[in-house]
């Protein structure tokens, strides 16, 4: 989702790309630890093998694809290929990932019927979370000179939630229709969220160089 919101903005790709390969970096060291220490404060048990099981899934086995993909593919037929043809192929992934995501979300219909308070003690924190992370970035980012291109993909990466791997806990754990689920899916709001941001991205491009 990252590259959709950088490709939204004309981000710099290779800078996003580094800024993604980074954040993956930090999850493979950090996600378990903080959630078990997250969740432990709360007395709720979980399994590590569960969480690292997720990390392996959603995080690992993705970047070494990719890696791997890219290595052997440009030393056999160039970058150009992998660049124009073979990358091309996977364009729509990402929108069936995001459609994947809405089904989960279909699921969970009785169940925001039922509790509307806390969807919105859940949805407004993520908003402002959402907002103050990006401004703080972007800003930073104007206040070092950085061109808009690297300003733009580096408010939105800030601002994004890895909200995937906390909805594959919460499916392996508690099952689909469990409000756990539910929280992690309520962090979709962040699409309309995101593209808010893109518009405000957009309109202040004559705020830096280019």
């Amino acid at each position: 989702m990252v590259f959709v919101w950088s490709h939204l903005t004309k981000g710099d790709l290779a800078y996003t790309l580094v800024q993604v390969a980074t954040n993956d970096l930090m999850i493979l060291v950090g996600f378990v630890p903080i959630v078990a220490f997250l969740l432990g404060m709360s007395n709720i048990s979980i399994p590590w093998e569960t969480l690292f099981l997720s990390v392996l899934l959603f995080v690992v086995i993705p970047l070494v694809a990719g890696w791997v993909s890219r290595v052997l593919i440009t030393k056999n037929k160039g970058l150009k290929y992998f660049e124009k043809t073979f990358t091309p192929k996977f364009n729509n992934v990402t929108i069936i990932g995001l459609l994947l995501t809405l089904i989960i979300f279909s699921f969970q219909g009785q169940t925001i019927v039922d509790n509307p308070i806390n969807i919105v003690l859940i949805g407004i924190p993520l908003i402002v979370q959402t907002f103050l992370i990006f401004f703080i970035a972007y800003f930073w980012a104007k206040a070092w000179k950085l061109p808009h291109n690297v300003a733009a993909p580096a408010g939105m990466i800030g601002a994004s939630n890895f909200f995937e791997l906390a909805v594959a806990v919460a499916l392996s754990l508690f099952g689909l229709e469990s409000g756990a689920t539910l929280a992690t899916v309520v962090v979709l709001v962040e699409v309309p969220v995101m593209l808010t941001l893109v518009k405000i991205v957009n309109n202040t491009k004559s705020w830096f160089r280019v």
